[in-house]
């Protein structure tokens, strides 16, 4: 990095970097503080969080039944692909076949 205005560039950049993690570094520090404050009156409610849990159940089966959709459409796929890469044989002669 011979070009000063690389190295100007380049320590903007680090410098800039710096500055963004310390604001949020500080952000998080601050919201845990009112986080801890507003969670010592949170009252669980046990019907809506068996209503919650239910949910994400079902939406994780969901997902992986999606996912399994999206394995067998690759894997069709990549078969596929590997059937059209192989070399097709050539048509054998047809046989005459005499009437009896």
């Amino acid at each position: 990095m011979s070009d000063p205005g690389k190295v100007i560039v380049a320590l903007g950049f680090f410098t800039s970097v710096t500055v963004i993690v310390r604001m949020i570094a500080n952000a998080a520090v601050a919201h845990s503080r009112r986080g801890d404050e507003a969670g010592r009156s949170v009252v669980v409610d046990e019907d809506r969080m068996s209503r919650l849990e239910q949910a994400v159940e079902a939406i994780a089966l969901e997902v992986e039944r999606i996912s399994e959709g999206q394995r067998f459409t690759t894997r069709l796929l990549s078969e596929r692909a590997a059937a059209e890469r192989l070399p097709v044989a050539p048509d054998p002669q047809p046989r005459h076949v005499t009437p009896h």
